[in-house]
């Protein structure tokens, strides 16, 4: 049995930070819907926003999530995100983040990777 995929996000304008969580598994469609609430939001940020993104969740990510995924990356990037702090899942569940960041962040956004929701606190400030 798979589980349906979940996305959730609260944006926190007081710290100018969105707060996203991925769960289940994740079809291209679904990553699709995702970018269009992803894109809605940041509207709701100013430059220099954070983004704590946590993939903790994902059971698995079809191959054709990469190009919305991708998508999303590119639009926190021209809305100048400033920080990134992701918890990602399990290495046996490596759903391709850290290569799609190396590509659309261009190492022009702090990212950090974390284990646990303590650090992604710490980490966000």
């Amino acid at each position: 049995m798979t589980t349906p995929p979940a996305f959730d996000a609260v944006v926190d304008p007081a710290r100018n930070l969105v707060r996203t969580r991925f769960a289940g598994n994740f079809t291209a469609a679904a990553m699709q819907a995702v970018a269009l609430k992803v894109e809605a939001l940041l509207s709701q940020l100013k430059p220099g926003f954070s983004v704590f993104a946590d993939f903790s969740q994902v059971a698995a990510m079809d191959l054709d999530c990469a190009r919305p995924l991708a998508h999303i990356m590119d639009l926190c990037r021209a809305h100048e995100v400033g920080l990134i702090v992701r918890m990602l899942p399990a290495r046996e569940r490596d759903i391709g983040i850290n290569l799609l960041s190396i590509v659309h962040y261009r190492g022009q956004v702090t990212t950090v990777t974390v284990d646990t929701l303590a650090e992604a606190e710490r980490a966000l400030g």
